[in-house]
């Protein structure tokens, strides 16, 4: 597979930014990227970021509609890295979880697991209830990474840009990618004793 490909999800859930930031990470990186995103992300993407659906051209190499279940993303013959879906709702991760695949967003997060290539889902919810809980049990038991975007504090981030970047570019780690945005844990500098 040259370039290395990835999907790329944007659901509903709130975090919009950080499947902007994957798309332009991934892009930087040499990754082709495939984006589907879900009818409620559009409303998340202009509330949260001023975005329209028209903004989102040319940020992914090919957008597929979340409707068109036939796009090359929903079948396992299309070779892939995986899918990074960031953020990720309950409901995309419920429907995935279940088997029920309504959209190209779940069907090719379905794909991506029957195919065993990596998901990542970066989860967006707090807190979590029992289902919540189970659900993410049952999809890593298949396979799936569950990441939820926990900002890390010892990288010292001066702006919500920077737990963002940082935060989506531990999550293309997982797939191999370095997009040279992370700050790499190197120790402790002080002896606390």
């Amino acid at each position: 597979m040259s370039p290395p490909r990835l999907i790329i999800g944007i659901s509903g859930a709130s975090g919009a930014a950080y499947g902007i930031r994957a798309l332009e990470l991934a892009r930087a990186a040499g990754v082709e990227t495939h984006l589907v995103v879900s009818r409620s992300a559009l409303l998340t993407l202009h509330q949260e970021l001023g975005l329209q659906k028209a903004d989102l051209e040319g940020r992914a190499d090919v957008i597929h509609p979340v409707a068109d279940i036939g796009a090359t993303i929903a079948s396992g013959s299309f070779r892939t890295m995986g899918m990074l879906i960031a953020p990720c709702s309950v409901k995309t991760m419920s429907e995935i979880a279940s088997g029920v695949t309504s959209t190209l967003m779940s069907r090719a997060a379905d794909v991506v697991l029957k195919e065993r290539r990596r998901l990542v889902l970066m989860l967006r919810e707090t807190p979590l209830h029992l289902g919540h809980l189970q659900t993410m049990t049952a999809l890593t038991q298949m396979g799936a990474i569950i990441m939820p975007p926990v900002p890390a504090l010892y990288a010292h981030p001066q702006s919500i840009d920077e737990m963002v970047t940082h935060s989506t570019g531990r999550a293309l780690d997982l797939f191999d990618i370095d997009a040279g945005a992370v700050k790499r844990w190197s120790g402790l500098k002080e002896n606390l004793s």
